[in-house]
């Protein structure tokens, strides 16, 4: 398992939602600035591979950036889609973490859980 890769927006409530919880539960993590460090073709391509859904998954289809678009991304292909996506990195969801065999698009504990191995710790109540 590689390195855990946080893909963030710092003004993002997911993206400071996940940090929160990652850092409560002593993760470790490689932080990287969406828009300032934006993924390479290559960590895109591996982004990809990991998704169940492909771009759509990663995709923010309610975004202001997207809306604006005068494409269908479905007509693109792949190195196209990558491209636009390196030129305007505020069509990805946010937050985005991989460890090199699992992702996870947005605040999702569940996933975080699976991704970082941490599980719940439940408690019993006695009375």
């Amino acid at each position: 398992m590689e390195e855990l890769k946080f893909y963030t927006y710092p003004s993002c409530t997911s993206c400071r939602r996940t940090k929160s919880w990652l850092n409560s539960q002593g993760v470790v993590f490689n932080e990287q600035h969406l828009f300032r460090e934006t993924p390479t073709a290559d960590e895109l391509k591996q982004i990809l591979a990991l998704t169940t859904n492909g771009i759509d998954e990663i995709l923010a289809k309610r975004s202001k950036e997207f809306k604006a678009l005068d494409i269908n991304v479905e007509d693109l292909s792949l190195n196209e889609f990558l491209n636009l996506v390196i030129e305007k990195p505020k069509l990805l969801r946010r937050p985005i973490l991989t460890n090199g065999d699992k992702l996870v698009v947005g605040y999702d504990p569940d996933g975080l859980r699976g991704i970082t191995d941490k599980r719940m710790e439940y408690t019993e109540k006695i009375s």
